[in-house]
């Protein structure tokens, strides 16, 4: 006898991004759906709003929502404004209705009611939260072929509900018992079929309390408590890779004892490693001679992560590319053993004049045990752009390796980070380089004071600092950051930065390749 397939829905997984994104393509055509980008901030800004229907372990349809505010959800809008450009970044806990923006199931298994079941499974999610409702905009498929003979959008839903013609999403939403409010113009540009308009379609929550405000409990420390160490790192001459290893596997037991969740290095803080040469060598040639370290120096952050059980970033280090492009490579090692790549995407002047160093072309938030991070080099922590496009993909906590030579350099990474803190309402941990390399062109001199930065509110440290090194001494800062306290200031703070963005004005709009 046949086995008989099973059919479940469940919460979408960082490990569902492929398929997820092979649904969307199948059901919309090719050349349109999601970056691996966005859907990664979708699952991390709201994980119980976004569900995939398995298929005897196939994913065959995704569903997408987030949680809004009254004025928002029934007021007009566009898909691009509600949704934070398709990252699910305007996802607010405190709001009023799930608004659902994403229902795509595989057209090789229609027929089966999946659509059905992830509505149904929307619905239970908006009785289980206690929201007034759900709110979306729908497509209307068959209104381009009918436009010339009904007239506009209102003309065309009006006929829908009269029963006189029929359009395939509006009427199997109608059966699921939801009510038309109107019409939202230029909802989605894209959507030729629908004329870029929407149905502005709404369910009541029968077991909503409208008479009792939902409370919010107090930020709880406990599980949402990361422990993060910033080294800074003392240039000086040695003798041999083991010597720069044992330093290396010092600073990673010490704060391995301290219990540290992250410890994080500093940009270029491996050009030590051209000390053992001990031979004066071209900019261009002592750069490449240093990129031949980069395995030995894989396999050391590895073995380091996995056995101190620390989550590593690894500051960064030049890396030739197998088409010839010289790249500034952060590396990022957690501890169970996965380790991703951050190129750096702004090279200074003097790396593309002494090493001709090439910009990289991605920017992605990596999941941790701890937490979404993201990481920039040095002089990227200066561009607001690619921090506000991690923190679209999810990200809590951004790491910045630099490697300035003197205090105006140090300074505009300092400020920045600072900006990029009370921007995005995050924290940010900084890790320079001091000391010297006096036969190591551009890396003679140093000037760094490290820190670890959170936003400027009243959950957070003194002006918003939670601790800081001496500048130019070599030694460790460590600091507790609160995950929640983040949530807190982001729903309730003195100021609110990210709720408060005006996506009907403004957004970032990524034009690189998507991490991973």
């Amino acid at each position: 006898m046949p086995r008989s397939k099973s059919l479940i829905i469940r919460e979408a997984r960082h490990a569902d991004i492929p398929a997820i994104r092979r649904v969307v393509q199948k059901a919309y055509g090719e050349g349109i759906g999601y970056t691996r980008d966005q859907l990664r901030g979708q699952l991390n800004h709201f994980p119980p709003g976004h569900l995939v229907a398995e298929l005897d372990g196939q994913v065959v349809g995704y569903c997408a929502s987030i949680i809004v505010t009254e004025q928002e959800a029934l007021s007009r809008h566009t898909w691009s404004e509600i949704t934070g450009n398709a990252f699910g970044s305007t996802h607010d806990a405190d709001g009023d209705f799930l608004y659902g923006y994403e229902v795509a199931v595989d057209p090789d298994f229609r027929g089966r009611r999946i659509a059905e079941r992830l509505y149904a499974a929307r619905r239970k999610l908006c009785v289980d939260l206690g929201l007034d409702g759900i709110v979306f905009g729908g497509r209307m498929p068959g209104y381009a072929r009918r436009a010339r003979k009904l007239g506009g959008h209102e003309a065309y839903c009006a006929a829908v509900l009269a029963g006189q013609i029929r359009d395939p999403v509006m009427n199997f939403q109608l059966r699921q018992g939801f009510e038309f409010l109107g019409v939202l113009p230029e909802y989605l540009k894209s959507d030729a079929e629908s004329g870029g308009a929407a149905t502005h379609m709404l369910w009541r929550n029968p077991q909503a309390r409208r008479d009792v405000a939902r409370a919010h409990s107090a930020a709880d420390r406990g599980p949402s408590t990361v422990r993060v160490a910033t080294v800074q790192y003392l240039q000086r001459a040695i003798g041999s890779f083991d010597e720069f290893a044992d330093i290396v596997r010092y600073f990673v037991d010490t704060v391995a004892d301290y219990k540290s969740d992250f410890v994080v290095f500093p940009e270029y803080f491996s050009l030590q490693l051209l000390s053992v040469e001990n031979e004066p060598l071209a900019p261009r040639d002592a750069i490449l001679k240093l990129a031949e370290y980069n395995d030995r120096l894989e396999t050391l952050f590895r073995e380091l992560a996995l056995r101190y059980n620390v989550n590593i970033i690894a500051g960064s280090h030049p890396a030739l590319q197998p088409d010839g492009r010289l790249l500034n490579l952060a590396h990022v090692f957690l501890r169970d053993g996965s380790v991703f790549e951050q190129p750096k995407i702004h090279p200074t002047p003097a790396e593309r004049y002494w090493w001709q160093v090439e910009g990289g072309d991605y920017v992605g938030a990596i999941q941790t045990d701890c937490g979404t991070i993201g990481v920039l080099v040095c002089y990227d922590s200066e561009f607001p752009e690619l921090t506000r496009h991690l923190v679209d993909q999810g990200a809590d906590i951004l790491f910045v390796p630099y490697s300035t030579e003197e205090r105006n350099g140090h300074l505009r990474v300092r400020y920045c980070a600072h900006a990029r803190a009370v921007e995005n309402q995050i924290y940010v941990v900084t890790s320079g380089n001091t000391g010297n390399l006096p036969r190591v062109h551009n890396m003679d001199i140093h000037y760094a004071q490290s820190a670890i930065i959170t936003p400027c509110d009243f959950p957070f440290g003194r002006d918003g600092v939670a601790a800081d090194t001496t500048p130019n001494v070599e030694m460790i800062a460590f600091a507790d950051l609160d995950l929640a306290a983040l949530a807190t200031a982001r729903a309730h703070g003195t100021v609110q930065n990210l709720k408060d963005r005006r996506h009907d004005l403004y957004a970032v709009q990524w034009r690189g390749r998507s991490a991973h």
